[in-house]
């Protein structure tokens, strides 16, 4: 066996010829120790070793540890080849077992079926539910059953921010939440509902997304350091800035899933994706640019909107309009009429779909 410091100078350690391990003769059971003693004084230096036979004993030995003049520890396993086998395969699955990381899932009303087919996917996610009551005088009466449980866990809430009167309980939550000691909180929102209103345009103006950019970014740090939210398709990117540093925004997007989805048609070579104004175009046309691109452009006259077509041909293409949000469907309807005239089927795709008022025509655009 040959010995070698850790340094490219010459070594301190004694050479031990492996040739003297054979008058050791060392019984199976007992372990061997060699000891090597260095030669600069008050000095310690770690050595790799190896040590290629020993003559009647097993030629894979496990060597422990060596620090400074500390022994080698050679062990001569005992156990059979099987054992050790299964020795490393439940090391292995123990070692797996420690490495999946569960995270509590907890979710609102609103959220209770999506939160329900989440979990469906990932035997990691483990549904909480919370009690959601009120008071006589309709203000919440909340209550997070076995709190204890998810000590030391990474928790997740499943947020859904569609009318006012739901934020301030869902807000109750989860500023709740990250002070149960739980070692990370993330917030899913899919829908950011005041993103829409995210600048001024005449003194007096009160920018929503920026109030409610605050109010999240408020919410207390968790064992593992920030909040972390997630949201689908923000209408605008800058919104980024108007969050804090006690929370990490995350903004995620479902166009992936369109293109992948268009891109496994059997004529994917034939479709065009329309945009109905600018801002559409600004925030979806670089993830879509292999695509042929028809951009409109919205001319209000009183209470009457006109959609023109600014850029691009539908004609004999299949279109499919691309927006971030949806509430009247009055933009896609005129998007579907204006010189679409030649085009051979419309589609529609929005992140988010708020039918209200007049929503109803937009099944019959959907259906066409």
């Amino acid at each position: 066996m040959a010995a070698a410091s850790s340094t490219a100078t010459q070594s301190p350690f004694k050479t031990f010829d492996a040739s003297q391990a054979n008058s050791l003769k060392p019984h199976s059971s007992s372990r061997i120790f060699i000891n090597f003693k260095s030669l600069t004084p008050n000095r310690n230096r770690q050595i790799r070793c190896l040590i290629k036979s020993f003559e009647n004993q097993p030629q894979n030995q496990n060597v422990d540890f060596l620090s400074g003049s500390d022994s080698i520890h050679l062990i001569q396993p005992n156990s059979s080849p099987s054992s050790a086998i299964s020795m490393a395969a439940a090391s292995s699955s123990e070692s797996v077992s420690k490495t999946v990381k569960r995270v509590c899932l907890f979710y609102c009303d609103e959220t209770k079926a999506l939160a329900e087919r989440v979990a469906a996917e990932s035997d990691a996610i483990e549904l909480r539910s919370i009690n959601w009551r009120t008071f006589e005088d309709g203000f919440p009466n909340l209550f997070i059953p076995n709190a204890y449980g998810i000590r030391g866990q990474r928790v997740a809430f499943l947020a859904s921010f569609s009318s006012p009167g739901v934020i301030f309980e869902q807000l109750s939550i989860i500023y709740a939440l990250p002070k149960l000691f739980i070692s990370s909180f993330t917030l899913v929102l899919p829908f950011f509902p005041t993103g829409t209103f995210e600048r001024m345009e005449d003194e007096g103006d009160v920018a929503t997304a920026f109030t409610l950019a605050r109010i999240l970014s408020n919410i207390p740090t968790s064992r593992g350091g920030p909040t972390s939210l997630v949201t689908f398709d923000i209408h605008a990117l800058q919104e980024r800035f108007y969050f804090g540093d006690n929370i990490l925004p995350c903004f995620e997007s479902g166009i992936p899933l369109l293109k992948k989805r268009l891109q496994q048609l059997p004529d994917s070579d034939n479709i065009s994706i329309a945009f109905p104004d600018d801002g559409a175009w600004k925030r979806f046309h670089k993830q879509l640019q292999h695509f042929p691109t028809i951009v409109c452009a919205k001319v209000r006259i009183g209470d009457k909107r006109i959609v023109r077509i600014k850029e691009g041909d539908p004609e004999g293409r299949h279109v499919v309009i691309v927006d971030d949000l949806v509430q009247s469907g009055g933009t896609l309807i005129e998007c579907q009429v204006c010189n679409f005239t030649y085009m051979i089927s419309v589609y529609y795709e929005s992140s988010h779909t708020f039918l209200k008022s007049g929503g109803y025509h937009l099944q019959a655009m959907a259906t066409r």
